[in-house]
């Protein structure tokens, strides 16, 4: 399962439109909160695509830590604004039509739905998702101005480690 020297392609701008280069730390941590809630719903719907009750669980399990992950980002928004921030309030007022790694949550769908009817196919589309959730951070950590937005997107940027690795852990577990 260690790297072997390939090599990932695209191009290096892919969803760098997310952002503007000017956000405030607070306007990083929102567009990674959506983006977490985003692929939370998204393997909550693709629970209710699916039949083998060994992946509708593991999507269940990948729902619950993208909850953990929202917990994280709205504890690290309550610090940046030193205020109560309502979760509800948070959640109404943010896209969701945006998954981690910066895929369309419709068009992933349609192009992956295939891939995620088996355990092992499924946590390679999740450890994907990660990978390029952290690829995005860090690229937007560079076009960043505000050391301080930066400063919380290597933050983030460990979190996707963390994730990684357990996805990681837990494929070596099912194979």
């Amino acid at each position: 399962m260690a790297w072997n020297g390939q090599v990932a392609t695209g191009p290096v701008e892919l969803n760098m439109d997310l952002v503007r280069g000017d956000e405030s730390p607070t306007e990083i941590t929102r567009l990674a909160y959506g983006m977490e809630m985003s692929l939370g719903n998204f393997y909550q719907t693709m629970g209710q695509r699916m039949e083998d009750k060994e992946v509708i669980e593991l999507l269940s399990q990948l729902a619950s830590i993208e909850e953990k992950h929202k917990q994280y980002l709205l504890e690290m928004l309550r610090s940046i604004e030193h205020a109560e921030v309502d979760q509800a309030a948070l959640e109404s007022d943010i896209s969701t039509t945006i998954l981690e790694g910066g895929f369309d949550t419709d068009e992933f769908i349609t192009k992956n739905e295939e891939f995620m009817r088996t355990v092992t196919g499924l946590l390679d589309v999740a450890m994907m998702l990660e990978a390029q959730a952290l690829d995005l951070y860090l690229r937007f950590a560079e076009k960043i101005e505000s050391g301080d937005a930066t400063e919380i997107l290597y933050k983030i940027g460990d979190e996707e480690k963390g994730h990684l690795a357990a996805l990681g852990r837990l494929r070596e577990e099912k194979m």
